[in-house]
């Protein structure tokens, strides 16, 4: 069986999870903090980051989220989330990069820094300067995903993909943060809800990290 090595607020791992899920792929979890640099880990990744996936049976490991996405999609026929026209995939591409290199940078990044790495391993407050600039530039993201529910049934296109996922796993770890004003985002909150009744998401919505609680509407499917 193959072994996801990842902790709690990766929302890189979390994009994996979410299509191994949807795909029916069975995994294990193994927790990994990449900060602790651990050589056993650095030496399935060199570059020290989650996610990892591994199935030792047949000596295969697999870093880096989008390459383990793009496996996936071109092994298991289940659930295509990279799928349509060749434009329709560019699309979906394009809002993966675009989830998991501006909005991490802009928000899920700046948040786990000043919000987990400061209290669990520097044992530091958190910058409240560098907080409000991350809770802005999640309006200018979210506004987007407003725009883009309102001329499609799904982010990248008529069939729910990749883009989803991508988008999913930041927002859920920003909103555990509690970095995510949804005031005027009607549409960017029912795409998501609809991603929190999922199955391949309750999973996610259950567990928590050590010390830091998220708040309380963030397991409410409703909200």
């Amino acid at each position: 069986m193959w072994q996801l090595y990842q902790f709690p607020l990766c929302p890189f791992s979390r994009k994996v999870r979410l299509l191994l899920s949807e795909k029916g792929v069975p995994y294990e979890l193994w927790r990994e903090n990449p900060w602790e640099g651990r050589d056993e880990f650095l030496n399935r990744n060199p570059a020290g980051r989650t996610p990892v996936l591994q199935d030792p049976a047949r000596g295969i490991t697999l870093v880096d989220s989008r390459a383990i996405c793009e496996y996936f999609e071109e092994t298991v026929d289940r659930s295509p989330m990279i799928n349509g026209t060749a434009a329709n995939r560019a699309e979906i591409r394009r809002l993966v990069a675009l989830f998991d290199e501006n909005f991490f940078g802009d928000v899920t990044a700046p948040m786990l820094h000043e919000r987990m790495k400061k209290r669990l391993i520097y044992r530091q407050s958190p910058d409240s300067r560098v907080l409000r600039e991350a809770m802005k530039l999640a309006h200018e993201h979210l506004y987007y995903i407003d725009h883009l529910i309102d001329h499609r049934p799904w982010l990248a296109g008529p069939t729910m993909s990749l883009a989803d996922l991508a988008a999913a796993a930041q927002i859920s770890v920003a909103d555990y943060l509690g970095g995510l004003d949804w005031t005027g985002h009607d549409q960017a909150r029912d795409w998501y809800a609809v991603f929190k009744s999922r199955p391949s998401f309750r999973p996610l919505l259950s567990e928590r990290m050590e010390v830091i609680q998220p708040p309380s509407h963030y397991a409410d499917v409703n909200a």
